[in-house]
């Protein structure tokens, strides 16, 4: 069988990973948390860590059939249980000399398809309010999530088309939206020129200091405040070891948490989401006193499985997160659908019910969180166009706009 990428072209992969997303240097631990689909990618990623001068590299196997196993079949206190290594690991992954990598990619997806969703929601609110999780320092670890092109996967983006060539196809997409393609500067540097590039507007957009933005597009017209001492994050950012960390990969988005009390409007999705193994298209709702009020969606099957899943969650009725993709996203410009929320979401402007981010506030974190969401559930949806026209107003009540026809103004 002929792989989706050839020898060049993976080794500048697993190396524009390691050097331009988790800032790997000789003598740190590299753990690749990825399923056997992805073998060629995690050997790769092996291989590029230990040229570097890797102590150690560890391979952890995640595997849709053994989490649809856990959940149809395991006690209800064993949902949401992680082991003792297991712990020790994620206190492991905050030391300064590791790193990690989190590879996705479909395989084995219809065994998620009928999966309980009370169940679902119990196991992932039960792994988030884990003590372990709840004492991590999440700035300190060193972690990036990225796609490796399965034939599974390449088949459903590329219907039709024979499975080797179709993975070929979205490795060669995979490729351009991380800035490594043949037609990309070499070493890397197209990739760390666009994280700079994010970095330098999501700076942009703090200066501004808003108080609000207003999201309009066919079918969603949002309201939403944003919370005193925020910063907007994208293009990555240092960890508090002072390593320069890009999170996703690829990424095409600039972000912040609103004040979660605060979401007033309608939102229409403008591309299906691919979740546990269903794929909901049509969803729809309303905010009211930031609270989700209303959901519909295509299939009324699809609408049920997710609101229940929303409602067996505190709080992921709220809104944790609002990212701007504008029009020039080289994951947008193809026009296709991804099915892989990495992807799909920095393909358009997406909000997140659920759990916000810390980092998203410039002063020390207490009770209040000035705003910041919390929940044990971050659910991504798409909400943009090449329509999209957003507005941000100051606290003059000036308003600035941000995004028009689908097109940065900054």
């Amino acid at each position: 069988m002929t792989a989706p990428m050839g020898d060049a072209e993976l080794q500048r992969y697993a190396a524009m990973l390691l050097d331009g997303c988790v800032s790997f240097r000789r003598g740190d631990t590299l753990l690749i948390r990825s399923a056997p689909a992805h073998r060629e990618l995690t050997v790769a990623l092996a291989e590029a860590a230990y040229r570097t001068g890797a102590a150690a590299v560890d391979a952890e196997v995640d595997d849709n059939r053994v989490y649809a196993a856990r959940i149809t079949s395991a006690r209800r206190d064993a949902l949401g249980r992680r082991t003792r290594w297991q712990q020790v690991r994620m206190r492991e992954l905050q030391r300064e000399d590791v790193a990690m990598v989190l590879v996705t990619g479909d395989t084995d997806v219809s065994v998620l398809a009928g999966l309980p969703p009370d169940r679902v929601a119990e196991d992932a609110r039960r792994l988030a309010a884990a003590p372990e999780v709840r004492r991590a320092k999440r700035d300190a670890q060193r972690r990036t999530i990225c796609s490796w092109p399965t034939t599974e996967w390449a088949t459903r983006v590329f219907p039709g088309v024979e499975p080797q060539r179709a993975a070929r196809l979205l490795a060669k997409d995979l490729l351009s939206f991380c800035r490594v393609a043949p037609n990309d500067p070499p070493d890397g540097k197209g990739w760390t020129t666009h994280l700079a590039t994010l970095r330098r507007r999501a700076a942009k957009l703090t200066k501004l200091d808003l108080a609000e933005v207003l999201l309009r597009d066919q079918g969603t017209d949002l309201r939403l405040k944003i919370a005193p001492y925020s910063v907007w994050r994208g293009g990555g950012e240092r960890n508090s070891w002072g390593r320069w960390v890009a999170p996703n990969t690829p990424t095409e988005e600039c972000f912040i948490s609103p004040d979660a009390a605060a979401t007033e409007g309608t939102f229409r999705c403008s591309r299906p989401r691919s979740f546990r193994g269903r794929v909901i298209e049509g969803l729809s709702g309303e905010f009211r006193g930031g609270r989700l009020v209303r959901l519909e969606a295509k299939r009324k099957a699809d609408r049920d499985w997710l609101a229940h899943f929303l409602g067996a969650i505190p709080n992921a009725d709220r809104l944790g997160e609002i990212a701007l993709v504008d029009s020039s996203s080289r994951i947008g410009k193809t026009g296709r659908i991804y099915f892989n929320t990495l992807l799909d979401e920095n393909a358009a402007a997406h909000m997140a019910f659920g759990t916000g981010f810390a980092k998203t506030r410039s002063v020390p974190l207490g009770r209040s969180r000035y705003g910041v969401n919390r929940s044990g559930t971050h659910l991504d949806v798409m909400i943009g166009t090449d329509d999209l026209e957003v507005v941000g107003i100051n606290h003059s009540g000036r308003r600035i706009p941000l995004i028009d026809e689908g097109k940065w103004l900054l």
